[in-house]
């Protein structure tokens, strides 16, 4: 009965996930207050219910929310308003997109001493 004394190593898998989980954009906190809120083109917040004001990424997922949420009111297709014609006319392709795996952490230059 000696195995249960003994400390448990990490495995690959699990520090894999581990490094994935820490370098890759969710799109939460701070940084990803733009894309939920449909203010940067190329986020995932493009289209807007007209009831709830929640968002969506394309046509075909805001009509399933609608069909689930809003089950008594036709779904029409123009009440619909797209974000990024309103709030976001010109794309920047400077920035980082939301949802795209990497870190800035990484790519930043350590300052010379």
């Amino acid at each position: 009965m000696t195995g249960k004394a003994k400390p448990k190593k990490h495995t690959a898998k699990e520090i894999a996930a581990k490094v994935d989980a820490a370098t890759t954009n969710r799109g939460g906190g701070k940084a990803g207050v733009a894309d939920r809120t449909g203010q940067v083109k190329g986020g995932h917040a493009k289209y807007e219910c007209p009831h709830c004001k929640i968002t969506a990424p394309d046509v075909k997922t805001m009509q399933v929310h609608h069909d689930a949420k809003h089950p008594k009111i036709p779904f029409d297709e123009s009440k619909i308003s797209n974000l990024h014609a309103i709030l976001a006319p010109v794309a920047d392709t400077s920035k980082p997109r939301p949802g795209v795996r990497g870190s800035l952490k990484k790519n930043e230059k350590m300052p010379e001493k």
